[in-house]
């Protein structure tokens, strides 16, 4: 990473393009512009076929600054630094202070382009970027810029290895509140590259965060568990619990995106209840009534009173 500092003393992470790139980059350019210009070149053979010869060496002069000197700074200027090449590449131009370049800055590596690398063949630029600490050509120096990488490959997210599985749920009435966030960080740190550490070192880093785990839940592992064991059960514990936590139905059993229940009014529920109410079944024949007639029984139910 380059330490580039600025004018508030902050140290600029940026890091500077490798000089493949930065060459890829330049074939990538080279191509397209002398293509346009190739273009442009026959097109103007024809336009001008009538007019002298001085008349032609002068649009061809003019064809040539306009096409491989003037359009690589214009794009530059108004891409912020970023010609189809860099772009491809996923590299950009930039100050010495890390903002973005202006025309001035695209105007000197273009014109400082045009010797060291059309002139020269790239031979200038391929000396100056291998003898810059930072990879920079004569433009470069000369203008006050540089050259850094713009994309960068994101680091590979290792997966925290599972418990043995007569570990798992043996913990789970452990208390982890008072477990702060940095020894949740390096237990998982540790498990992640626990392969790639020294048996030794990676025993003794073990034992190190299982104790400071135990003085922070207040309670010893289990009796024959290995340190590393005991790790990788807690930590899968806290990740049980963080997923139960974020997706847990909310409190009151309220479902997010429900439509709300429309209220019913009180005829409808009267109309709805009322065949809740069993039917009243008349006694058999000759059977004496017992607590008045099956009648009376279902009017009492309901809350009605026979007509008299």
């Amino acid at each position: 990473m380059s330490g580039l500092v600025t004018g508030d003393a902050v140290v600029l992470g940026l890091q500077p393009a490798r000089l493949p790139s930065r060459a890829l980059a330049v074939v990538i350019d080279l191509v397209a512009v002398w293509a346009v210009y190739l273009l442009i070149t026959l097109g103007l053979a024809v336009a001008t076929a009538s007019l002298d010869e001085a008349a032609v060496m002068a649009v061809s002069v003019a064809s040539f600054l306009l096409v491989l000197v003037g359009a690589p700074i214009a794009v530059e200027t108004l891409s912020h630094g970023r010609s189809l090449g860099k772009l491809a590449c996923g590299l950009r131009v930039v100050r010495d202070d890390g903002g973005p370049i202006r025309f001035r800055h695209a105007l000197v590596r273009g014109a400082m382009g045009v010797v060291e690398i059309l002139m020269t063949f790239g031979v200038v630029a391929l000396v100056a970027s291998l003898v810059s600490e930072r990879g920079r050509r004569l433009g470069d120096v000369f203008a006050g810029t540089l050259v850094v990488r713009e994309r960068i490959p994101a680091a590979r997210v290792l997966a925290v290895p599972p418990p043995p599985p007569w570990l798992v749920g043996r913990f789970a009435g452990l208390d982890l509140s008072a477990v702060p966030e940095a020894l949740w960080l390096e237990a998982r740190q540790y498990l992640t590259r626990s392969r790639e550490l020294d048996p030794v070192v990676g025993r003794r880093l073990a034992e190190r965060l299982a104790d400071e785990l135990v003085a922070r839940t207040g309670t010893p592992p289990p009796a024959g568990v290995p340190a590393d064991a005991y790790l990788a059960g807690v930590v899968a514990e806290r990740q049980a619990r963080d997923a139960r936590r974020a997706f847990a139905p909310p409190v009151g059993g309220v479902v997010q995106g429900a439509v709300p229940s429309t209220p019913v009014p009180a005829a409808s529920a009267a109309s709805v209840a009322a065949p809740l109410v069993s039917p009243a079944v008349a006694p058999p024949a000759g059977a004496p009534p017992v607590g008045g007639s099956s009648v009376e029984s279902g009017a009492r139910a309901t809350g009605f009173a026979p007509p008299a």
